[in-house]
């Protein structure tokens, strides 16, 4: 099909700045659907403009497709001001898609990541001719599960994408709009090459980056808990707004998978949905890893996702009878069997939740601890010593570090290299007689006691392979001051027993005969997230001089039931 292709179309906003924006449509006059996507990290970028779909073959099915700079980035005037500026440029872009000549009237948007949240918060709105939606590799509100995970800052992500991502791309529009010199631009892009160096600054207020390249990340780190400064921007907060049926992608290893979920079960009571998760991490659709080859089938090229796109909304935009409001409405990579199964709900109706126990002889470091599914009958106790200078490093896992667009820093990694160091605690399950399934939401319930006033504790759980190799599937993070909610900030007393849970978030994993289960226990996961100082006062204007030691202790045996949940799966 012949295409009409229209460039930098102005599209006049309610206080008359005006939005850069594409056209792909089909040559023909129509009206056509129209399918509208909306980025801040230039429309003229190939890579991340097919990111999460096929835009050519979408307008080839008989689609206008839009795609708009957000405000304030490349094209696109007015200041960028993330989140908060979504909902309303996303209600005037709708309306005017609708009335434009080649235009239907009715209108879905589609795009991963940050341009899965302008779907979102436009569709908080209920604009009248948003009729479907399919968010990819996105979440349901920007404090939890994006900014922030269990109450620790996400540094690695965070800064990551501050700097390589907007950054550079603000600087590069300042060039074009003669505001920024050769040497900013390469000052800019020093500062991207250079974040792993970065990591280690302190305090995290002074970050040098924050001023000229991402002047709002002082903001989220200014409120490090769920306050009206999120509520105000988060759709998990105003779901009952939103009518639109959406096609939800989410990835294993992704750091959006929690909020993807939260998305599918909050709204598939409200308006139909679909959910499709894959082995795959942020801004990588493919299924080869470092250290793991999920197949030809874990690709997103061959689970194909603009097919699953066209088909929605063709469905929802365009009337089709095509089954798609018929068929099964969760679609899951099986890890371990590394094939695609279609489920009837999430979690899966038939899930049997079953507590997998700590034990010890108090010397869980280095293998000795035990995983088991009865409880320890004696009582006992692990510690160690939780030092802020010298972090538990990230190893793969739900990350974006540099290095993200060959894989080699996230998803399944060994995690040996971790497990041999003194601070980290590791629970093992005897060898598997028969393959076991665990597919669904993964919690981890501690008994613990801390020397501080504040520290972090760590779950990661593991699949350790008859050779030795212990690949992380799922992993998560509990700032102790967060025990009672987000919201709800409040100091350990030194030396007191608690008793807190750990959202180890999801997986879906066969482990295979021969093979264990792993819990790995920690107080650190750097720099995925910002190392906790200790001293129970604001992290972020803290430096290495304020650090303290915090001596942790792990309780289990039957009056402090220390325990794993999981998801089981059992068919014949």
């Amino acid at each position: 099909m012949v295409l009409t292709i229209e460039k930098n179309l102005q599209v006049a906003m309610r206080d008359g700045v005006t939005l850069a924006s594409d056209v792909y449509r089909p040559a023909n006059d129509g009206p056509h659907p129209v399918v509208l996507m909306r980025l801040p990290y230039n429309k003229e970028q190939p890579v991340l403009l097919f990111l999460a779909g096929d835009i050519l073959r979408i307008a080839q099915a008989g689609y206008a497709v839009v795609v708009q700079d957000c405000r304030g980035t490349f094209q696109s005037g007015g200041e960028f001001d993330p989140y908060f500026q979504e909902a309303s440029d996303g209600v005037d872009t709708i309306a005017w898609a609708a009335a434009q000549p080649w235009s239907s009237g009715v209108v879905g948007m589609m795009g991963a990541s940050y341009y899965g949240a302008t779907q979102l918060l436009a569709a908080i709105e209920d604009p009248p001719a948003l009729k479907a939606i399919a968010p990819f590799i996105t979440t349901d509100q920007y404090y939890e599960k994006w900014t922030y995970q269990g109450g620790a800052f996400q540094l690695g992500f965070i800064l990551q994408w501050a700097t390589a991502t907007f950054g550079v791309g603000e600087v590069v529009r300042r060039l074009g709009n003669g505001q920024a010199t050769g040497a900013d631009v390469g000052a800019a892009i020093e500062a991207g090459d250079d974040v792993a160096d970065r990591y280690w600054h302190l305090p995290l207020t002074d970050l040098p980056e924050l001023a000229d390249l991402a002047p709002y990340v002082g903001d989220w780190i200014a409120h490090p808990d769920y306050d009206d400064y999120w509520r105000e921007i988060a759709p998990c907060e105003r779901y009952e707004n939103i009518t639109v049926p959406a096609l939800n992608f989410g990835g294993w290893y992704d750091l959006f998978l929690g909020g993807t979920l939260a998305n599918y079960q909050a709204m598939k009571s409200r308006t139909a949905q679909k959910l499709v998760i894959g082995p795959w991490v942020h801004g990588y659709n493919g299924g080869v890893f470092a250290e793991r080859n999920f197949g030809l089938m874990a690709h997103d090229g061959v689970a194909d996702v603009t097919t699953d796109q066209i088909r929605w909304f063709d469905h929802w935009l365009k009337g089709d009878d095509n089954g798609v409001d018929t068929e099964a409405p969760v679609k899951l990579f099986i890890m371990g069997l590394d094939q695609w199964r279609e489920e009837q709900d999430w979690p899966l109706p038939d899930t049997q939740w079953h507590k997998y126990y700590l034990d010890s002889d108090g010397q869980a470091t280095a293998d000795g601890g035990k995983l088991s599914s009865d409880m320890p009958t004696r009582a006992a106790l692990d510690s160690y010593v939780y030092d802020p200078s010298d972090p538990v490093p990230t190893v793969g896992g739900a990350t974006f570090l540099p290095g993200l667009f060959v894989a080699a820093n996230a998803g399944p990694r060994d995690q040996q290299v971790v497990e041999s160091r003194s601070d980290v605690l590791c629970y093992t399950s005897a060898v598997l007689e028969q393959e076991l399934e665990v597919t669904g939401p993964v919690t981890l319930v501690l008994y613990v006691r801390s020397s501080a006033p504040d520290t972090d504790f760590t779950g990661k759980l593991v699949d350790v392979y008859p050779d030795g190799r212990a690949m992380i599937l799922t992993d998560g993070i509990l700032r102790a001051r967060y025990r009672d909610g987000f919201d709800k900030p409040k100091s350990l007393t030194p030396g007191e027993i608690y008793c807190i849970e750990v959202d180890l978030v999801a997986t879906a994993n066969v482990f295979a005969a021969g093979h264990r289960i792993r819990l790995e226990v920690s107080s650190s996961n750097f720099p995925r997230f910002d190392r906790n100082t200790n001293t129970g006062g604001v992290i972020a204007t803290e430096t290495e001089a304020d650090f303290k030691l915090a001596t942790n202790e792990i309780l289990h045996g039957a009056d402090h039931p220390s325990h794993l949940v999981l998801p089981i799966i059992e068919r014949d």
